[in-house]
């Protein structure tokens, strides 16, 4: 993703969500402060000509999944793990702002799950919390401009951010489940949330 094309909806989001964006790079620096790790080549040779499913959290979720819909590479978008992990699937990627993980992650990343962790403004606490404690294969991302090991893959929330990382690293064919963009029984906020997602996954072919 290039930032001279993400720049713009980013800038949009801020305002729908009146983020403050010097927040924003102010918790990549921490993140960056905490790790130097890189896995992305490793997320590359993974993902680059296969076919990937990209699994949000909504409450369809497992019934997609028991219903043996999983497609190639799984990759997890934040607690989306969790309901993989009770269905018997391991994710091979879990892309999080670390509001939906437990520790179960830890044994995941130590045992080969990449986590593409997230640094947006309302997070450092967390990140300072959690980053120290994965020793496996990392990947930092920021919603700003990216700078040494911090990316930007393009996307908002941890759903539409894992398609866009999963378009950008090479996959072959990108299948969406557990995506609910018209789900009701959410907060206000999460429906903005869930406008974007739509809105963004419709920019690169995707509907939700």
């Amino acid at each position: 993703m290039r930032y001279e094309y993400w720049e713009p909806l980013y800038h949009e989001i801020c305002e729908y969500f009146s983020f403050d964006p010097a927040e924003d790079e102010r918790a990549a620096h921490v993140a960056a402060d905490l790790s130097s790790a890189d896995a992305t080549s490793v997320l590359v040779n993974l993902i680059a000509g296969h076919p990937v499913t990209v699994c949000g959290n909504a409450p369809c979720l497992k019934g997609q999944v028991l219903a043996d819909k999983l497609i190639g590479m799984v990759i997890a978008a934040d607690a989306a793990a969790s309901v993989l992990l009770s269905c018997g699937v391991r994710p091979a990627v879990i892309v999080t702002d670390l509001d939906g993980i437990d520790e179960y992650a830890i044994d995941l990343n130590n045992n080969g799950t990449i986590l593409v962790v997230h640094a947006h403004g309302d997070n450092i606490p967390r990140i300072k919390t959690w980053v120290p404690k994965f020793s496996g294969p990392l990947i930092l991302t920021t919603q700003g401009r990216p700078f040494q090991n911090i990316h930007n893959f393009g996307g908002f929330s941890d759903g539409d951010r894992a398609v866009y990382m999963a378009r950008d690293c090479g996959a072959s064919e990108i299948h969406l489940l557990g995506f609910d963009c018209d789900d009701q029984s959410v907060t206000p906020v999460k429906k903005g949330k869930l406008i974007w997602a739509r809105r963004l996954l419709s920019e690169i072919g995707y509907d939700c």
